[in-house]
C-alpha cells in the first residue's frame, strides 16, 4: 500500500485528500496530511468574519470532521528529504519527528509577506487566518468601547483610526467590510461622531485590486472614499513604533489597528528547506500536470499545487506565464491533482491544468461588491449577492453551506452581532483580578 503524504492543508491540499479518498481504495494508499491547523481556512469567508456577517469556526472546515481515511498530523513539515523521502515534522507539541512516504504532495500554501517597518512586527495583525479575522474585528469593537468612555482628544481619535496595509484583494474587502461595520456600529455609539472614524487604506502601488482593470479599480477607490475611507496610493509605510504611523507622503497619525495585507510571500519550508526543484522566486518548478520538475527532467513521486507552487498557466497568452496564487486556482488543483495521482496509480495519462478565469469579485461591505468578467462589470449590491452566492456554493460540504446561509439570514433579520470577546485571549484576567478593576489588580 503506498504512503501519499500531503503538506498543507489549505485549499490545494485538503481537496486533494478529500477527492482521493473518493478514487481510491482503502487497500490502495495510506493518506497523512500534515498542517499545524486543523482545519482548512475558506479565506474569501475572512472579511465577513471581520464584519461579524459569518461566525468565526463556519470559515473554516474541519479537518477531522470531512477526511474520514486520512490521518491529520497537527503540525508543520520543517523539512522536506525526497531523495530519501522523508519529512522532518515540528508537531504544535512534542519533539520533532520523521516521517516517511512513498509519494508527496505539496501544498503548504504562502505566508504573509512581511517588510522591514519599524514598529509593523509589534503593531499589526495579519489577514490570513481565521484567528486574525476575530481579533481585527474584536479589537475594533472594544476600541468603540474605549473611546465612548473617553473625552474627544489624541486619545480618543487613535481608538477610532484603522489602518489597511496593502490593496489586493484580501486588504480592500477587508478594509471595505470593517468600514461598514464601524460605520453602522456608530448608531450605537451616540458618543462617537461620524467624523471622528479615519480609516485608512495603503497601498505602494498606482492602484488597487491588480487583478480588476483600471476603471473598475478607480471606481472602487471613489466608492470607499465616498463612504469615508482614506485611500493612499504610491505610498508606503515607513513606520508604524507604537501605533504611529509615519507615510513615505510625510503624513502621520496615530492609529490602534493595523492591518498587513501586503502581499504573499514564498513558503520557507519550500524556498530553503527542500531538495526539489524551486525557481528564483521560492516556488517549487512544476509541469502543466502538477508533477514536480520540468518536461525533460520530472520528479518522480512528486506533485505540488497552490501557492507555493509555479504552476504554469496554458490559458494566458503570455509564454512562460504562471498561475496567480488565488483561491479559485488552488481550489482546482487539488481536485485535479486528486484526479492525476489516481490516474498514475492506475496506469492511466494524467491531465493538463487548464482553467480560464471566472472573472473577479469582490465584497466591499455590506450590500456593496464589484465583479467583472473581460469586459463585463457589475456594481453594488448585484456584485455583492453575486459574491456570496460564489462562495457559498464553493465553500465544501452542505454543513457548511447550511450553516453560512444560517447566519446570513440571522443577522438580515436582526443585524450583526456587535459583542466583542477580546477577553477571551486573556482568560485568566478576571480570576487574577478577583473583582478588582485590571489596572489596580495588577499593582499587586
Amino acid at each position: 500500500m503506498r504512503k501519499i503524504l500531503i503538506v498543507g492543508g489549505g485549499y490545494a491540499g485538503f481537496y486533494t485528500a478529500w477527492k482521493l479518498e473518493r478514487k481510491l481504495r482503502r487497500d490502495e494508499a495510506d493518506l497523512t496530511i500534515v498542517d499545524p491547523r486543523p482545519y482548512m481556512t475558506y479565506q474569501p469567508f475572512l472579511p465577513e468574519v471581520v464584519a461579524g456577517s459569518i461566525e468565526a469556526r463556519h470559515a473554516a472546515v474541519s479537518m477531522r470532521r470531512h477526511l474520514r481515511r486520512t490521518h491529520v498530523v497537527a503540525g508543520s513539515v520543517t523539512a522536506i528529504d525526497h531523495e530519501h523521502r522523508v519529512v522532518t515534522v515540528e508537531p504544535n507539541t512534542g519533539d520533532d519527528f520523521e516521517l516517511n512516504y512513498d509519494l508527496i504532495v505539496v501544498t503548504a500554501g504562502a505566508v504573509t509577506r512581511k517588510f522591514p517597518v519599524p514598529g509593523i512586527a509589534e503593531q499589526a495583525i495579519g489577514l490570513k487566518h481565521v484567528e486574525e479575522a476575530v481579533a481585527i474585528r474584536d479589537r475594533l469593537l472594544t476600541a468603540f468601547d474605549q473611546a465612548a468612555a473617553l473625552p474627544p482628544g489624541p486619545q480618543r481619535q487613535k481608538l477610532l483610526t484603522v489602518t489597511f496595509v496593502g490593496g489586493g484583494f484580501s486588504g480592500v474587502e477587508g478594509f471595505g467590510e470593517l468600514l461598514s461595520l464601524a460605520t453602522a456600529l456608530l448608531k450605537r455609539y451616540p458618543e462617537l461622531h461620524r467624523d471622528e472614524l479615519r480609516f485608512h487604506l495603503v497601498e505602494a502601488t498606482g492602484r488597487i485590486l491588480p487583478e480588476v482593470t483600471d476603471e473598475p479599480g478607480r471606481w472602487v477607490v471613489r466608492s470607499l472614499e465616498k463612504r469615508g475611507g482614506n485611500v493612499h496610493l504610491n505610498t508606503q509605510i515607513t513606520s508604524a513604533v507604537d501605533g504611529h504611523v509615519v507615510l513615505s507622503t510625510g503624513e502621520e497619525f496615530d492609529s490602534e489597528l493595523i492591518v498587513w495585507t501586503a502581499g504573499n510571500g514564498a513558503n520557507p519550508v519550500i524556498s530553503r528547506h527542500t531538495d526539489l526543484p524551486i525557481d528564483g522566486r521560492g516556488l517549487i518548478v512544476v509541469r502543466p500536470d502538477l508533477r514536480v520538475g520540468t518536461e525533460e527532467d520530472p520528479v518522480p513521486d512528486a506533485w505540488a499545487a497552490g501557492d507555493d507552487a509555479a504552476v504554469p498557466d496554458l490559458a494566458s497568452p503570455v509564454a512562460g506565464a504562471r498561475t496567480v496564487p488565488n483561491a479559485q486556482h488552488a481550489y482546482r488543483q487539488g481536485k485535479l491533482l486528486a484526479r492525476n495521482i489516481a490516474a498514475v496509480l492506475h496506469g492511466r495519462k494524467p491531465k493538463r491544468y487548464l482553467h480560464h478565469s471566472l472573472g473577479s469579485i469582490a465584497t466591499l461591505g455590506l450590500g456593496r461588491g464589484i465583479f467583472q468578467y473581460r469586459g463585463i462589470v457589475i456594481k453594488g449590491l448585484p456584485a455583492w449577492l453575486m459574491h456570496r452566492g460564489y462562495h457559498v456554493l464553493a465553500v465544501p460540504s452542505w454543513e457548511r453551506k447550511t450553516r453560512v446561509l444560517a447566519i446570513w439570514l440571522t443577522a438580515g433579520i436582526f443585524g450583526r452581532d456587535i459583542l466583542s470577546l477580546a477577553s477571551v485571549q486573556r482568560p485568566r484576567d478576571a480570576f487574577v483580578a478577583g473583582g478588582e478593576p485590571a489596572a489596580r489588580a495588577g499593582r499587586k
